[in-house]
């Protein structure tokens, strides 16, 4: 198993806030490893610029590329956010953390969103288990849902996105004709997400 790591896309030199960007990916047998170069990881590129860009340099934004592919039960990539969190911690202090995540990078934000320092959560077309829960109680919380994906089914998320809601305020919200890639309509699944963050985590100006 590699090491996580942490990618920079945008590091203003006086952040007022951190957001760390959390992509998908399956598991495959024969390449365990993340690569920068796939595609559950470049997915996460234009998310990553436009929540840097409505943060208007006022927002840290770090790219997660987890230890591995896919979700082992032994090691999942809520592990990988919270070794990220403390890296976040060590270097920018205790500024308030946003969780932007697709896929099962969606899933690991919701499942890491209780810890103290996560400020506000955003899941974007999250695959889910309809047992998954965390108490997000006091974390804002965003979960973006495209009605035609067909890898991570709307119905699961409905599920369980109204047990999270039960203690903390969540939205829910379809992108009608959105697949699971977010190829198409992806300017709204952005501009959600960057909405989102720039409200919970930046004072207004």
């Amino acid at each position: 198993m590699t090491a996580p790591a942490l990618v920079d896309a945008a590091v203003p030199d006086r952040a007022e806030g951190v957001v760390l960007v959390l992509h998908g990916g399956a598991a495959r047998a024969d390449r365990p490893a993340v690569s920068p170069t796939q595609l559950s990881v470049l997915r996460m590129r234009p998310v990553a610029t436009a929540v840097a860009r409505a943060g208007a340099g006022r927002l840290a934004v770090l790219r997660l590329l987890n230890s591995r592919r896919g979700w082992d039960e032994r090691a999942t990539p809520v592990d990988d956010v919270h070794w990220a969190l403390e890296q976040v911690r060590d270097r920018f202090g205790s500024l308030p953390v946003g969780l932007v995540g697709h896929s099962l990078g969606g899933r690991a934000a919701l499942l890491a969103g209780a810890t103290p320092a996560v400020r506000s959560v955003v899941a974007l077309n999250p695959w889910l288990v309809e047992s998954d829960d965390a108490d997000l109680t006091g974390t804002p919380t965003l979960v973006v849902h495209g009605d035609q994906d067909r890898v991570a089914p709307l119905a699961r998320a409905e599920v369980v996105a109204a047990r999270l809601a039960r203690r903390t305020d969540l939205q829910l919200v379809v992108v009608p004709g959105g697949g699971h890639a977010m190829l198409r309509h992806g300017a709204r699944f952005e501009r959600l997400a960057s909405d989102f963050v720039v409200s919970t985590l930046l004072a207004p100006t």
